[in-house]
């Protein structure tokens, strides 16, 4: 049991208007981890278990589609998934304010409260930490080339170099399993790549570029720690102006 009561209002104004925006959660992982919250820490639960087709019924979700966003927000830290198995998930459900994406950054960001909302707020008037995550990096020249600089004319996959003309922008999640057009699921890469890879999960891609000898061992766990990594945020894009 939770030792405070929550303030159900200021906890949707931080959902809503700062760690969605700067997570990027789309509506189906917005829906899940609302309903989620409400039936745990809302009510005084620090821990939930609940069945993924229950959940996808009650949204009115495909199962694998709730699953996968169950997945992500475990990814992001919005929750934290203790046991998996046939009977269903257990959970241990994270406030706003408890999410890495919420807490002061190192240049001073910060949750600012006031009587008219919730706003996110950098050091020195810096731009806040939405700008980044809502961007879309497909809409621009200029922003689609700070993808492409990131990799520093390398294809994100099979790391071969080649030529700026015979690169493209690959979903790592793709459009048809709702990838978006962030900076998180955005990579350069080689035309073979992106044709090759298709709608596949990019982990499974990778290991079929090991098992084509395309990676050595050791690439492909670098591969692999890369997409940890991009998924996370780290891999932030180059020369980025959120402020502009």
């Amino acid at each position: 049991m939770l030792n405070k009561k929550l303030n159900a209002k200021l906890l949707w104004m931080q959902f809503e208007d700062v760690l969605a925006p700067r997570l990027g959660l789309t509506v189906k992982e917005r829906a899940v981890y609302s309903y989620l919250l409400r039936h745990s820490l809302v009510v005084g639960k620090l821990r939930l278990q609940f069945a993924v087709m229950s959940l996808a019924r009650t949204l009115g979700l495909a199962i694998g589609a709730a699953r996968q966003a169950v997945r992500r927000l475990d990814e992001l830290g919005t929750l934290r998934v203790l046991k998996r198995c046939k009977t269903g998930h257990l959970v241990e459900m994270r406030l706003p304010e408890k999410i890495r994406a919420a807490r002061p950054g190192k240049n001073g960001a910060s949750l600012v409260v006031g009587v008219v909302g919730v706003r996110a707020t950098g050091a020195a008037g810096e731009p806040p930490a939405a700008t980044l995550e809502t961007t879309d990096f497909l809409k621009t020249w200029a922003l689609r080339k700070t993808i492409h600089d990131r990799e520093r004319g390398a294809c994100f996959y099979c790391l071969r170099r080649t030529p700026a003309h015979v690169h493209g922008l690959d979903h790592v999640v793709p459009r048809v399993r709702l990838g978006r057009n962030s900076y998180r699921n955005l990579v350069s890469c080689c035309l073979e790549c992106n044709s090759r890879k298709g709608d596949r999960p990019a982990r499974d891609f990778l290991r079929t570029l090991y098992r084509l000898g395309r990676l050595t061992a050791a690439e492909l766990d670098g591969r692999l720690r890369a997409l940890k990594d991009l998924d996370a945020g780290k891999l932030r894009p180059v020369g980025f102006e959120g402020s502009k």
